[in-house]
């Protein structure tokens, strides 16, 4: 079965709880404690395990990349009748008081385990265990810059959905303080990933062990400090009309456009990350299954496309995949662990054909169908369009076989292909890839979700700096002519080569399109194959931010004010 690298080990689940409620639990639970655990290589690999391990949320709509799928304009509601909440999410509702409850604790529960690890490492001595003081020294770097970044990486995920939140940075900090200002909370952000980057060794990406494929490194902060910086700067100048090419940093100072431009060549000159020669090729459905002497996509074989993989630079697949650089690992769950599904990607279970029982594609609930508008303005000359939607009633792509069920809405006739369920013989790709015996529909997608590519690093470089040497790598990628740097041809290209990753939304908003984007009337098939209009209402008053969960408002006592419009 495939490696899970993400799993929480139970000594690492139980250091650290809620910070919502109890935020630090320090009690001896089989023998570890704060006082008794950091202190071997081993606790570090654990500790950072329950680190990791806080980026899976069980309810569906704290997950990130649905989350942010659902609410971007590339996407509508789908599902069937029942499927209330994702209509609900699409049209800027909150369905229930605590829809994203779980990404707030979850994300909380991640920053005080890294607090730790940071508290905790420096003091450690590990040369007993390496068999030089450098290889020690270089460990505990690692460790320490990785729960930086992870930290980082938490508060981010927090300030993208919910705005300014309160800043827990040490393990004895009070857990009772207010909603600190956005500029504050991303100057934390900030100041994290310098450190991170400045702490972590520099080792470029063809020497990392595959062992710590998944893992955050150096190069992964400096293309998350890009990612913060865009934001930051955007949503200042765009939603909150404070117009800065600045990223601030916490305790004074700040970060201007050429800094940031700095790490992030450093991140493309010197990472070992490159694109992959095909981008059809970094999605699963390019798998050619050589065993059953079948391909999972029609034209994959006639294309010459062969999937790199998922695990690095494994050999498994082939030249192995460069571009991946940071990923959220998944894996197969089983109805009679305690966990349930929490560790099969429920994205590409959401937003899979509903009804569907054809080959090679597998069955889903039909949330998030795609936006028309979206597939009849891409270029057909572009081969990402094909290769990022899947259109049904086709036979080239191996759907025209799928007929319209009863209890679908929003039907458009179009699907996300990127996240997608593929399967062989009735069974799952990666069922099948990883031998794993259960074949449940709802358990079977163990793809990686990419946070973070190369591609998306030359774009950014594009974007910060002004000039389309980045972005033209990219269309050269995908067979097309080169063109002048406009924000225009720069939004154009990034809708086209991110399409469904999760990043579309946060653009939006950042750019301020946000708040002309969902002006269209869509024609839709809803239950029973009724035609429909749809239309989403985006409320500019909440400025691109979902509600702080009631619970936590109140368990705050009144500390936390609820977010505007909400």
């Amino acid at each position: 079965m495939k490696k899970l690298i993400y799993f929480a080990s139970l000594v690492a689940m139980l250091l650290v709880t809620s910070c919502s409620e109890e935020y630090l639990d320090t009690d001896n639970l089989y023998g570890k404690s704060l006082e008794t655990f950091y202190k071997t290589p081993q606790d570090i690999d654990e500790a950072m395990a329950g680190v990791y391990n806080a980026i899976y949320t069980p309810n569906v709509h704290s997950n990130e990349s649905v989350a942010a799928t659902l609410m971007s304009d590339m996407m509508l509601g789908g599902g069937g009748p029942d499927d209330k909440s994702a209509k609900y999410v699409d049209n800027f509702e909150d369905p229930a008081e605590d829809t994203y409850r779980d990404m707030w604790t979850q994300c909380y529960r991640g920053i005080a385990r890294a607090n730790a690890i940071i508290e905790k490492t420096p003091d450690a001595d590990f040369t007993t265990y390496f068999d030089s003081p450098e290889k020690a020294q270089e460990f505990k770097d690692q460790a320490i810059g990785e729960a930086l970044f992870m930290r980082a990486f938490f508060y981010f995920r927090l300030a993208k959905f919910f705005g300014g939140v309160p800043m827990i940075v040490a393990v004895d900090d009070p857990k009772d303080v207010g909603r600190s200002s956005y500029s504050d909370t991303f100057a934390q952000i900030a100041s994290d990933l310098v450190s991170a980057i400045e702490t972590m060794p520099a080792t470029p990406f063809p020497s990392i062990p595959t062992s710590r494929y998944g893992h955050a490194n150096k190069w992964v902060a400096e293309a998350y400090l890009a990612r913060v910086f865009l934001f930051y700067t955007g949503y200042m100048t765009n939603i909150e009309g404070q117009g800065t090419n600045d990223l601030p940093l916490a305790g004074g100072g700040s970060l201007s456009k050429s800094e940031v431009t700095s790490y992030l060549e450093d991140c493309i000159n010197n990472s070992g990350h490159k694109l992959a020669s095909d981008f059809r090729n970094l999605w699963p459905y390019s798998y050619l299954n050589q065993s059953a002497g079948t391909t999972v996509l029609p034209w994959a074989e006639a294309e010459g496309l062969s999937w790199v993989g998922q695990d690095g630079h494994s050999p498994t697949f082939g030249t192995g995949n460069y571009e991946t650089m940071f990923v959220q690992r998944f894996s197969f769950g089983d109805w009679g662990w305690s966990n349930g599904n929490i560790y099969t990607n429920r994205l590409c279970l959401f937003t899979s054909i509903r009804g569907n029982s054809l080959t090679p594609f597998g069955e889903g609930w039909g949330w998030g169908t795609v936006n028309p508008k979206l597939w009849s303005s891409w270029s057909d000359d572009d081969p990402r369009k094909v290769g990022s939607i899947l259109q049904l009633g086709q036979a080239d792509q191996g759907t025209d076989g799928y007929k319209f069920p009863d209890n679908a809405d929003h039907h458009t006739g179009y699907f996300n292909k990127k996240y997608t369920a593929l399967q062989h013989s009735g069974k799952g790709m990666f069922v099948q890839l990883y031998s794993w015996g259960n074949a449940d529909m709802q358990l079977m997608h163990a793809q990686d979700f990419i946070f973070m590519r190369f591609a998306d690093v030359l774009l950014m470089h594009s974007e910060i700096t002004g000039t389309a040497e980045g972005m033209n790598e990219v269309r050269a990628r995908a067979g097309l002519d080169p063109v002048g740097y406009s924000l225009q041809a720069l939004k154009e290209e990034r809708l086209h080569e991110l399409s469904f990753e999760g990043l579309r939304w946060f653009d939006l908003v950042r750019w301020g399109d946000v708040n002309t984007a969902f002006n269209d009337v869509i024609n839709v098939k809803n239950a029973g194959g009724i035609d429909a209009q749809y239309k989403v209402t985006y409320r500019p008053e909440t400025k691109g931010l979902v509600p702080i969960p009631e619970t936590e408002i109140r368990l705050s006592g009144g500390v936390y004010e609820q977010n505007p419009g909400w």
